[in-house]
């Protein structure tokens, strides 16, 4: 009998999985090395089958109460002169956009009073026993679960320490990036607007009085940084951006002085297996699709609900379960892994005439 649970991680991954870990009567901890909930970054779409989780986990009334109506999308030359503008869909009646520190705010309220959480501490071990896994943690703690969930992101400690180096399983789509949100309006609310030279890409998102500043720029090598050295990150921005035209200056200066900012690499986790023995992987650790995609909280939500499924066909039996949550979810992810890579080239076209012939286009930006 499964009594006590070990989740590495307190993003949508893990706190989606502590919740249903939760109502199949389980012990849950959940471990996060931030001293807090990690908060920054882009707003998530909760459409389809995350909509349908999300009424589940009996969330989607505040998720429409908190939903963001963005309008416009307008491609920018150098002379901030708009090339083409694109009208936003509405969404379906089942679809939102929300900003990602309020879903989280959202989410954790749904089960802190029901689950530990450990924060400012981390794995640094996991050992294999009869009936369980012997985890050591940063802080000297050494404790004993039945099961343990990854659900800590692209630099999974779980997946490292269990399944191999990051390297194995890291699939590089050539491109960088890096979020900064700033707490006032860079343009219009409810807009999106993007400027793109070969190789590189500017793209502001306005919402509730703040702005996201996305930078990305294409590096055919993978560079050597860092990914704990903020201040390592924001030189790579700041001088591969220097010299760009549009707004960028005036950015850059938003991003040097910015307390919120984020930098990593586009890539995708590709996996044989998400399981292995009595650890399992969710989100990000297991399948990143990478942020191109759209779907980084949406598709962590997704991955938790089908690991639940799976307990739950499999009446709580782990092993079986995880081979249903490796078998069935795989389609999906694969799927989705294969669009976002044709979404890179969208996004950072490499060559002027690259750019001109996306202005050129004609299509939906619904699911960007």
């Amino acid at each position: 009998m499964i009594k006590n649970i070990l989740v590495s991680g307190a993003s949508f991954a893990g706190i989606s999985t502590a919740y249903w870990m939760k109502q199949f009567g389980y012990n849950v901890t959940v471990v996060e090395i931030a001293e807090d909930l990690k908060k920054g970054g882009t707003p998530v779409n909760i459409r389809e089958n995350t909509a349908d989780i999300a009424k589940r986990m009996g969330l989607l009334d505040q998720i429409q109460s908190n939903k963001i109506d963005m309008e416009l999308m307008e491609f920018k030359n150098s002379d901030d002169v708009t090339e083409r503008v694109e009208i936003r869909e509405q969404l379906a009646e089942d679809e939102y956009e929300i900003e990602r520190d309020v879903l989280l705010d959202i989410m954790f309220e749904a089960v802190q009073d029901d689950v530990e959480f450990i924060f400012g501490d981390s794995i640094t071990s996991l050992k294999e026993e009869a009936n369980g896994v012997e985890v050591a943690f940063k802080g000297g703690q050494k404790r004993s679960y039945d099961l343990v969930f990854g659900c800590d992101g692209i630099h999974s400690v779980v997946r490292k320490l269990w399944f191999g180096e990051e390297a194995e399983f890291s699939h590089f789509l050539k491109t960088y990036f890096s979020i900064t949100i700033v707490d006032k309006l860079l343009i219009r609310e409810n807009t999106t607007q993007m400027y793109n030279e070969p190789g590189k890409a500017v793209m502001l998102n306005s919402y509730n009085n703040k702005t996201d500043i996305v930078l990305c720029f294409s590096s055919e090598k993978e560079l050597p940084y860092d990914y704990r050295n903020e201040e390592q990150q924001r030189d790579i921005i700041l001088n591969q951006f220097s010299g760009l035209g549009w707004r960028t200056p005036e950015l850059l200066e938003e991003v040097k002085n910015s307390k919120t900012f984020y930098f990593d690499k586009l890539c995708q986790m590709k996996m044989p297996s998400w399981t292995k023995g009595r650890v399992a992987l969710v989100g990000d650790a297991g399948y990143c699709a990478s942020p191109a995609a759209g779907m980084g909280g949406s598709l962590a939500i997704d991955g938790a609900a089908a690991l639940a499924d799976a307990f739950h066909k499999n009446h709580g039996n782990y092993e079986l379960a995880f081979q249903e949550y490796n078998q069935s979810f795989r389609p999906f992810i694969e799927e989705v892994q294969a669009n976002a890579e044709l979404m890179v080239d969208f996004l950072v076209p490499r060559t002027e005439e690259d750019i001109r012939e996306r202005i050129s286009q004609t299509a939906s930006i619904k699911d960007i």
